[in-house]
């Protein structure tokens, strides 16, 4: 296997769980709080940025080895993942705006990949 493949995948990897980390983070915002202190130091807030944390540590794992224009392009790949899973798990709507603007993101990724 390809290594510039293989960390690209490690980066996606870290880009996929911090969106997952940014839905967590959504649902709890949602949710009413005994106090100031309570709606930071959660069980799910702490997990979320601790998912973080990880993300980057992904991240700079990748950048090992991948070439560091590529990684803001990876990361905007972050905008597919949230409107999916915020469809999913928030039950948002998709507006045709917002499909267009992800239509605009792909097509540059595959733009720099092409290019």
């Amino acid at each position: 296997m390809n290594e510039m493949v293989l960390y690209s995948g490690i980066f996606l990897m870290g880009v996929v769980i911090s969106s997952f980390a940014q839905i967590a983070l959504k649902k709890t915002a949602d949710k009413p709080h005994d106090s100031f202190i309570r709606q930071y130091m959660n069980f799910p807030v702490i997990a979320a940025y601790t998912v973080f944390f990880l993300a980057t540590l992904l991240s700079i794992l990748a950048y090992k080895v991948i070439p560091l224009s590529m990684g803001p392009v990876l990361e905007s790949t972050q905008y597919l993942f949230i409107a999916l899973l915020s469809w999913i798990f928030l039950k948002e709507h998709i507006s045709k705006r917002k499909i267009f603007g992800i239509g605009i993101v792909i097509f540059g990724i595959l733009l720099y990949s092409f290019w």
